[in-house]
């Protein structure tokens, strides 16, 4: 139970921005676990089957066939790709929510300032916690996105460049 009391703890201290940031980043984490996932199990699948529909052509040289062929690759890259850009938005939507912690975070610490007429390092401290927490989680969940977005936008392209390599175009 003591690790579920520190996670609670953290949350409310980071104050309510910290739970969006959290949706956002399983959103990210569960999109980019299902690239891995589909370049592991299900894209050798779907390029074998491409293979296999340019290997029934009886002929690869004429303008027809260059056009089909441009066409199994542009479908392998959307397949490879499905889902980066979505992936890229929310590893740059992480901060942004840092950043709107930090100024909700402020506004408290300035209400407590206009109640109390002081600024008492103990009544200010909960709008600091409220501040700090959210901009460090957005940019800690930011910075490990960036890193796996990163590979992911590699693979696609690696796997569309080694795909269209094994498409002959001459017979």
């Amino acid at each position: 139970m003591g690790a579920f009391e520190a996670i609670s703890t953290f949350m409310e201290r980071g104050g309510p921005v910290l739970y969006g940031i959290g949706v956002v980043t399983f959103v990210m984490w569960a999109m980019i676990v299902e690239r891995y996932i589909y370049y592991y199990f299900f894209h050798k699948q779907a390029c074998q089957k491409a293979i296999q529909e340019w290997s029934s052509r009886k002929e690869h040289s004429s303008w027809h066939a260059h056009k089909i062929r441009s066409r199994l690759v542009s479908d392998i890259r959307l397949q490879c790709s499905a889902g980066l850009v979505l992936i890229s938005g929310l590893v740059a939507l992480c901060p942004l929510l840092g950043l709107l912690g930090t100024v909700t975070g402020m506004m408290e610490v300035f209400d407590v300032m206009a109640i109390t007429g002081s600024s008492n390092p103990r009544a200010m401290a909960g709008g600091v916690s409220k501040s700090t927490i959210p901009t460090m989680s957005g940019m800690v969940a930011a910075l490990s996105g960036i890193y796996f977005r990163i590979r992911l936008n590699n693979k696609a392209s690696e796997e569309v460049k080694h795909f269209a390599d094994q498409l002959g175009l001459a017979d």
